[in-house]
């Protein structure tokens, strides 16, 4: 149980963050949400209720990161699920795009770490988000692999810099979220029935269930330079 816990997830205000913010608070834990999107936020904090707070906030900015851990102060658990991702042919990739990924899914998570590791409980976790690229190639997915790599090798060397504050990773696979929704709808069903086919699990992921897996990393002590994979076995298919 999470009772009298306090949790930051950045990227709380949909999908997989918005799902763990759900799941703490069923546990009794209080959640502090931030994003981009004020309209997100305000939505979701409508669904979390009492025990949230909510803070705009962009990970790509240094300055923004560090003001707000100065503003939030002492807490005990922190989750970075916020990120924009791309792909895309290496070869017609253009440059800033790549930048762009690298600035908002690796130095934003690194930020978050740096700058919110000093208000957090010796007890307490950092949980970064990875995903199943950086352990299985795929085509069109050569930026995306290589940032979701250096999350991975950061998280893990930072579980020996910041202990006894645990730091694990999860890897997710497929998952069904928001973030899917600028695809028209017909190509995002046959997409995801196409993984699912591949699968040993049938199926696509759910926010629930990384959330789940979110939850599992805060809650066990014992558990620290992890890598959890969320993928269904589609790394070893």
């Amino acid at each position: 149980m999470l009772h009298n816990q306090k949790v930051v997830i950045i990227g709380g205000s949909s999908g997989i963050g918005l799902e763990a913010a759900k799941q703490v608070i069923a546990l009794g834990g209080e959640v502090i949400i931030a994003s981009r999107s004020e309209e997100k936020l305000q939505n979701a904090k409508e669904q979390l209720g009492a025990k949230a707070s909510a803070h705009t906030l962009d990970t790509a900015d240094e300055q923004q990161v560090k003001s707000f851990f100065e503003t939030i102060g002492t807490f005990d658990h922190l989750v970075v699920s916020a990120a924009v991702t791309s792909g895309g042919s290496f070869l017609h990739t253009e440059t800033a795009q790549a930048r762009e990924l690298f600035e908002s899914k690796f130095w934003g998570q690194y930020y978050a770490a740096k700058y919110g590791a000093p208000n957090i409980s010796p007890n307490g976790s950092i949980t970064l988000f990875s995903g199943v690229v950086a352990y299985k190639s795929m085509i069109g997915s050569s930026v995306l692999g290589a940032v979701n790599a250096a999350v991975s090798n950061l998280g893990q060397t930072l579980a020996l810099e910041l202990a006894p504050i645990r730091v694990n990773i999860v890897s997710p696979g497929i998952i069904d979220t928001p973030s899917r929704g600028k695809m028209p709808e017909d190509a995002r069903n046959d997409f995801y029935a196409s993984v699912a086919g591949k699968l040993p699990v049938q199926r696509v992921g759910t926010a629930e269930d990384t959330a789940q897996g979110v939850l599992y990393l805060i809650q066990n002590g014992f558990v620290t330079g992890t890598v959890l994979h969320v993928d269904g076995g589609h790394r070893i298919i």
